[in-house]
Formats: C-alpha cells, structure tokens, sequence
C-alpha cells in the first residue's frame, strides 16, 4: 500500500512537472517576456508617459512608509526564527528580503486599487495612442484631437481595473510559505505570482475590444504560455522594494506595447505556426 501511494504520487508530480515546462517552452517561445522590459525602454523615450507617475510618486511613498514600517515590527522576528531553520546564518538577509517582498505586495495591491488605478488607465491608454491605436482607445474613453499622447485623453467612459480584492491578498499569503524551500520553492512562487499576474494585464485591452467574459476567457486559456511569460517577468519588476512603483508604470506601457502588436498581428503569438493560434489571431480581427 505505502508502496502504491508512493507511486501515484511521483505520477501525479511528474503530470504536473511535464504541464509546467509545456507552459514555460510555451512562453518562452511567444517572447512575451520581453514586453515588461520594452515597456522600461519605451517609458524612458516618451517623456509624456512620465506624467501619471509623477502624480502618484508622493502618495505612494507615504503608503510605502506607512507599510513597511509595521511589517518590519511585527513580523521580521516571527520569519527569522523559522527562516534560521531553513537558511541557517543567511537568515538575517533572506528575512529582510522576504518582509521587503511582503511589503511591496500589500502596498501593489492597495496602491493598485485604491491610488493608482486612473494613473496606470492613463498609462495605457496614452501608451496606445502614442503607438497610432486611437481608434481602439476611443472606444473606452474620449479623446482630444491635439496634444501629446496623455494630453489627449479625455473622460474615461468605462474603468476595467477591480479594486481592493481580499482574496488576492490571501492567495498571496497563501503561496508565501513556498519562499521556505530554497530555490525551488521560490521559482514555483514566482511562477504561480506570474500566471494570476498575467491574467490581469489586458484587462483594459480586452474592455476596449468589447469582448465578453467568455471571449476573454477562451483567449486567455488558449494563450496561458504567453501570458504566464509576461507576468512571471512583471512579477520579478515588481518585486524590487520602493522601485515597485516605476515597473508598475512600465510594466502597464509593456501590456499596452503587446497589445497594439496584437492588434497589427506582430507577435510571434500570432504568428505561432500550431494552427489552433492561427485561429485564435483571427478571431481578434
């Protein structure tokens, strides 16, 4: 029996193992990846894009410092004395590091819903614009005949980003403890971060579309490897303390950037050759 069980179980990892490197050659051969650092290159060239930062950055510190500081307080001595059993004389650091993570995911989400939702609306929008898409973008919002790519944004119609989500916080807690096992652990916390951060970033694109839950739903099961690709690399952006901030602004003009070439079918997600994601392209159009 103990024999039997020992069985199934390698059986049902190996299932699962094989499912993720399927999912990970899958993104890495759509090159989504690439979109979160495009967006930085982008953002740093078009000073326009700039400004819904700067109009946030103030606030956000001040979440920032009202968050860290009791997390630090209140939960770096409870970690150290389990991450001392798993990192042994590391422990200091690696705990500093985790509170550092645990921090910048309580400020994204707050800051996300509550702070920064019509800032990052703008940076897409804007983003679309300045990539000649102002046909897409009039469909949410109105938009001004002169001006720079921000400038022209008028009144948004209609607001795709969710607020506050509770479980999302749980689901983030849920996963942390996976950062106990070295290594591995941490990768398969990332990777998981990554696909429910993925799922996320066409939102607005999806709303522009006029496309409907179920619609959204086929696209996105269809293409999980991509988007796991480009929410795994957002993720990583979004894990450095205090710069979270700036990749949340880059990583919005890098979904913009994938969307604008999905719309032109210029991404080797369009282009794939398995005829099921040739279908999939057409039913964009």
């Amino acid at each position: 029996m103990p024999n039997r069980l020992v069985e199934q179980a390698q059986e049902v990892a190996k299932e699962d193992i094989d499912k993720y490197k399927a999912l990970l050659n899958d993104a890495a051969r759509s090159r989504s990846y690439l979109y979160p650092i495009k967006g930085i290159f982008y953002f740093m060239s078009h000073r326009e894009l700039w400004k819904p930062l700067a109009s946030r950055l103030v606030p956000y510190l001040g979440l920032y410092a009202s968050v860290i500081g009791p997390m630090f307080f209140f939960t770096y001595l409870p970690q150290l004395a389990i991450m001392v059993f798993v990192n042994g004389p590391l422990a200091v650091l690696t705990t500093i590091l985790l509170v550092l993570n645990e921090s910048a995911a309580v400020v994204s989400i707050l800051s996300k819903s509550f702070l920064l939702q019509d800032a990052l609306l703008d940076t897409f929008d804007g983003t679309l614009i300045a990539k000649n898409k102002t046909e897409i973008v009039a469909n949410g919002r109105e938009v001004n005949s002169r001006g720079d790519a921000i400038q022209k944004l008028g009144k948004a119609l209609t607001k795709p980003f969710s607020k506050f989500s509770v479980k999302e916080l749980v689901r983030y807690f849920m996963y942390l403890p996976l950062n106990f096992i070295p290594v591995v652990g941490t990768v398969a916390f990332i990777i998981i971060r990554g696909r429910a951060r993925g799922n996320s970033v066409h939102d607005r694109y999806f709303q522009l579309k006029g496309w409907s839950a179920s619609r959204k739903s086929e696209w996105l099961s269809k293409h999980k490897g991509p988007y796991t690709g480009f929410g795994t690399a957002a993720t990583l952006l979004e894990m450095v303390p205090v710069a979270s901030i700036v990749f949340s602004f880059t990583n919005t003009v890098g979904a913009a950037l994938w969307a604008a070439d999905i719309e032109g079918k210029d991404t080797e997600m369009t282009k794939a050759t398995a005829p099921e994601l040739r279908e999939a392209a057409k039913k964009v159009e």
